[in-house]
């Protein structure tokens, strides 16, 4: 099973964070990506918010680092690791913005974007910024056939019921010939639109017996990558056995990345627990 790491300090939700987290800052979270990408992870994350609001931010969190800022400073500090927007809301850009955003730093990066992107459901913030919230799915929809069909050219043209363009030059565009796209989310048709829109599924607060019951029997493309975090943080250090069990659970529930979060109280107690993981999964 490939590991990713839902990246540490970037992103403070309520209760899923270490207390040194709250002070973190980009050197921490450059060390923490570079261990990674030494050990061979396959991704580390980086949420979208524009603006919390006040009563949400307890649930919610309030941090959010801006992904193109951060993943483009990362960029330059890694090699291999792939920077994964986990997740953009498609109702907040157009999807040409984003092609051209996420392409040129597919191209400063040599190729390591992954487009994780949601429907999105904090009407205050599509208030916020003006967008529409009621028909955001159908939007989302076209939204990522628009992207698709612009993401690796800088030619596009796409014609659908709530994006239309052609005539324009985009340049510089991605790398990648075939950007992935996963699609994050908590429900059922998240995996539905996932299935049939994109390359793989992020789903978060899914608890992991209701994403295994939603994967079984369904049927998914070749090479679609189901993204689900362990039910209780890792503790490779800890109990190894524990998270070797752990991670066979994932892998019977359809898991084909395992999206890391550790038990941790440091940075350096952080990037240990990174190199204890890798180990174990190795040996597995």
């Amino acid at each position: 099973m490939k590991l990713g790491i839902g990246t540490p300090v970037v992103v403070n939700q309520a209760g899923a964070h270490a207390a040194w987290e709250r002070t973190g800052t980009i050197d921490d979270v450059s060390r923490i990506a570079e261990a990674a990408d030494r050990l061979g992870y396959h991704f580390m994350t980086c949420s979208e918010h524009i603006g919390i609001p006040a009563h949400e931010a307890g649930r919610r969190g309030a941090r959010y680092w801006d992904p193109l800022s951060t993943f483009g400073y990362i960029a330059a500090r890694t090699e291999r690791i792939r920077l994964t927007t986990f997740v953009l809301v498609l109702g907040y850009h157009h999807p040409l913005e984003i092609a051209k955003r996420y392409g040129t730093l597919d191209l400063l990066s040599g190729g390591r974007v992954i487009l994780g992107v949601g429907v999105g459901t904090l009407k205050e913030e599509f208030d916020l910024l003006g967008a529409p919230f009621e028909d955001r799915g159908a939007r989302a929809d076209d939204a990522l056939r628009a992207l698709r069909a612009s993401l690796s050219t800088s030619d596009p043209e796409y014609h659908g019921p709530y994006y239309s363009f052609g005539g324009l030059r985009i340049d510089p565009c991605a790398l990648q010939e075939h950007v992935p796209i996963w699609i994050g989310g908590r429900t059922r048709r998240s995996l539905r639109r996932a299935v049939e829109l994109a390359d793989g599924w992020c789903p978060f607060a899914v608890p992991l017996t209701q994403a295994a019951g939603w994967l079984s029997g369904l049927e998914r493309p070749s090479g679609f990558e189901v993204v689900l975090p362990p039910d209780r943080p890792f503790d490779p250090i800890g109990d190894p056995a524990g998270t070797a069990d752990s991670l066979g659970v994932l892998a019977e529930a359809g898991t084909t990345i395992a999206s890391a979060h550790f038990m941790h109280h440091s940075v350096e107690h952080y990037i240990e627990q990174l190199q204890a993981l890798a180990e174990l999964n190795a040996r597995l």
